[in-house]
């Protein structure tokens, strides 16, 4: 099991993981350029019928960022346990 999907598992059960491209620009493009492999993990949820990204009133909601956040620490701590 990958570090993502036991968080993931742990965190919300039966949520499938669901890889994607984003075609947002990133700083990973610099570790890129350095030959490292770089992903990125969302783990927010947001209303689709109320996508304000990148908006004067983008925002996310108060949970949303607090679960995301939980999410975030708990993979970090996964993927820095040695195994």
């Amino acid at each position: 099991t990958t570090a993502v999907e036991k968080t993931l598992g742990s965190t919300w059960p039966g949520l499938p993981l669901v890889s994607t491209m984003s075609t947002g620009a990133t700083d990973g493009k610099y570790t890129r350029i350095a030959g490292i492999p770089t992903y990125g993990v969302s783990c927010m949820f947001f209303d689709k019928n109320d996508d304000r990204s990148h908006g004067k009133d983008e925002r996310v909601g108060v949970q949303d960022f607090y679960d995301g956040l939980a999410f975030n620490y708990r993979l970090i701590r996964e993927l820095s346990t040695p195994h």
